[in-house]
């Protein structure tokens, strides 16, 4: 009985080995594609960041000039900005920190939401120092965020029509 069962899984075995070559097409055919991942262009933290600059000052002029549902946009870009470093740099140390912007992110949410111009205010100004909190903490003191003096976004009309 014993022979018997060993017999059974000799077969099973030889059955099992690849006769056609697929398994070797595979191989090449996944190690191409992952090649082609890794050589794909994801774009760098600093070019996200940028963007978050922007929409940093966007969502100033937007808020200044009571243009909620532009702020709400800017406010959202911001949010898809931070949310594609901690997906698309997560390897990065600096990403693990960007959770600490949230409070102040939420605070402009609710400000945006109810209209509140006093509180905008606010709420900017806890943005804006708790970019400056995540900077210091991630060796980045260097880069300071301020409040926009002049808009600098000529093609674009902040107030509300």
């Amino acid at each position: 009985m014993k022979y018997i069962l060993a017999f059974i899984i000799f077969i099973f075995i030889l059955s099992c080995k690849d006769k056609s070559g697929q398994t070797g097409k595979l191989r090449i055919k996944i190690d191409s594609l992952e090649n082609i991942i890794e050589n794909s262009y994801k774009p760098g933290f600093g070019e996200f960041m940028s963007s978050v600059q922007t929409h940093h000052a966007k969502l100033w002029f937007a808020g200044k000039n009571k243009n909620w549902q532009l702020a709400d946009f800017e406010i959202h870009e911001i949010i898809e900005a931070l949310n594609n470093i901690k997906k698309y740099q997560s390897s990065r140390k600096e990403s693990k920190s960007i959770d600490m912007i949230i409070p102040a992110i939420d605070s402009m949410k609710e400000a945006i939401k109810n209209k509140n111009q006093q509180f905008f205010n606010h709420s900017y100004m806890s943005l804006t120092n708790a970019c400056n909190k995540c900077h210091a903490l991630t060796n980045f003191e260097f880069n300071i965020v301020k409040v926009p003096e002049k808009q600098t976004f000529s093609n674009q009309d902040f107030k509300t029509k």
